[in-house]
C-alpha cells in the first residue's frame, strides 16, 4: 500500500556530499516502495535533492510550502502536487495530516522544529504513525544526548522513546517504517 512519507530536512545547498547521497539513497527508496514524497516543497538543498532522484526513479512527489517561500521562487517545479498555505503553522499541520510515517534527515532549525513537533503530537495522542531519526554522520548525536538528559531529570519519561527510532541506515528506516505497529501512548506524566 502507498504511503505518504514525510521527509524532514536541510533546505542548504552548502553541504557535505554524505548528506546529499543520503537524500539519493532515501528518495530512491521512496520510489522502489511506490511510496509517495511529501516534503517542505522547496527546490533547494536536500529537499532538491530527494525529489529529484524520486523523479528520476518514476516516483510521485507532493510539496507543501508556504506563500512567501513560493514568493521567493523556491518551490518545486516537478512536483506532482504543489500545495500552498498561508504561512509555516499551516505548512506543518499540512504535512502532518497527510503524512503516513516521518523521517528526519539532518537538517537547521527547522527540521528540528518539525521533528520535536511530531513526537511531542505523537506523545499527547494526535497521531500514531512512525517518526525515524535518520541520524547520518552522528549528526543527531548531540541531540539524541540531549533527549536523555530530558529522561535522567525527568523531564520526559523514558518510556517517550519509543515514541521515535533512531537509525543510521536508509534500510532500517524504511523498514521500521514497513513493519510499524502502533504504539501505546503513555497515559499519564509523571
Amino acid at each position: 500500500m502507498k504511503k505518504n512519507i514525510c521527509i524532514f530536512c536541510s533546505s542548504s545547498d552548502v553541504l557535505d556530499d554524505i548528506y546529499f547521497s543520503t537524500a539519493v539513497s532515501v528518495g530512491k527508496k521512496i520510489a522502489e516502495n511506490d511510496d509517495i514524497l511529501l516534503f517542505g516543497g522547496a527546490n533547494v538543498g536536500m529537499m532538491k535533492k530527494i525529489a529529484q532522484t524520486v523523479k528520476e526513479y518514476k516516483g510521485k512527489l507532493i510539496g507543501i510550502i508556504p506563500q512567501k517561500i513560493k514568493d521567493n521562487n523556491l518551490a518545486c517545479k516537478t512536483v506532482d502536487e504543489l500545495i500552498v498555505t498561508p504561512d509555516m503553522h499551516s505548512r506543518k499541520a499540512k504535512l502532518e495530516e497527510k503524512a503516513d510515517a516521518f523521517i528526519a534527515l539532518p537538517g537547521g532549525f527547522g527540521t528540528l522544529e518539525e521533528l520535536s513537533e511530531v513526537i511531542t503530537l505523537k506523545h499527547l495522542g494526535y497521531h500514531n504513525k512512525p517518526v525515524v531519526i535518520l541520524n547520518i554522520n552522528g549528526f543527531y548525536n548531540h541531540l539524541l544526548a540531549f533527549y536523555d538528559t530530558l529522561y535522567n531529570e525527568n523531564f520526559a519519561k523514558s518510556e517517550y522513546k519509543k515514541y521515535y527510532f533512531v537509525t543510521d541506515n536508509t534500510e532500517d528506516a524504511f523498514y521500521y517504517i514497513e513493519n510499524y505497529k502502533a504504539e501505546k501512548a503513555v497515559s499519564k506524566w509523571f
